[in-house]
């Protein structure tokens, strides 16, 4: 049987968060945006058709909440939700809170300016807001 493994392109660009009941919650080293991504913890699964239904409901929910919360938690204008896959084909979600006054408004984010990475410090801050938003659902990665 396989088992999950996130793909090596997102450990590089991502912050693990923590688990929900079906994905993971990374956060993108982009700090020009408060950009996270799921990531359902299902071997080989490329895209949302592929999860059996009961994961597919889950993972809307899952998303659901995630960008609800991070749309109160960041004064999101206009909370973006995609899943591409064209460079990294593992199923991942991308929810990205996203402000008129940000570094690509109103284009997609992707190709449009300089990645900017957090600083440890930074990171750790997120952490500790995420802790006060989603106290029920997720299992921290740290804990």
């Amino acid at each position: 049987m396989d088992t999950f493994q996130l793909d090596a392109q997102l450990t590089a660009d991502t912050c693990l968060i923590g688990d929900f009941k079906l994905s993971q919650l990374l956060l993108m080293n982009d700090a020009n945006y408060p950009w996270f991504i799921l990531v359902p913890r299902v071997p080989e699964v490329q895209e949302l058709f592929q999860l059996s239904e009961e994961d597919q409901q889950q993972l809307m929910w899952e998303i659901s909440y995630v960008a609800e919360k991070l749309k109160d938690l960041f004064a999101a204008t206009k909370m973006n939700v995609a899943t591409l896959g064209n460079q990294v084909r593992q199923l991942h979600i991308h929810v990205i809170a996203r402000n008129e006054k940000d570094a690509a408004w109103p284009q997609p984010v992707w190709g449009k300016v300089a990645r900017k990475p957090y600083d440890d410090a930074t990171v750790v801050q997120i952490k500790d807001k995420l802790r006060t938003l989603f106290t029920t659902y997720l299992q921290y990665a740290d804990d």
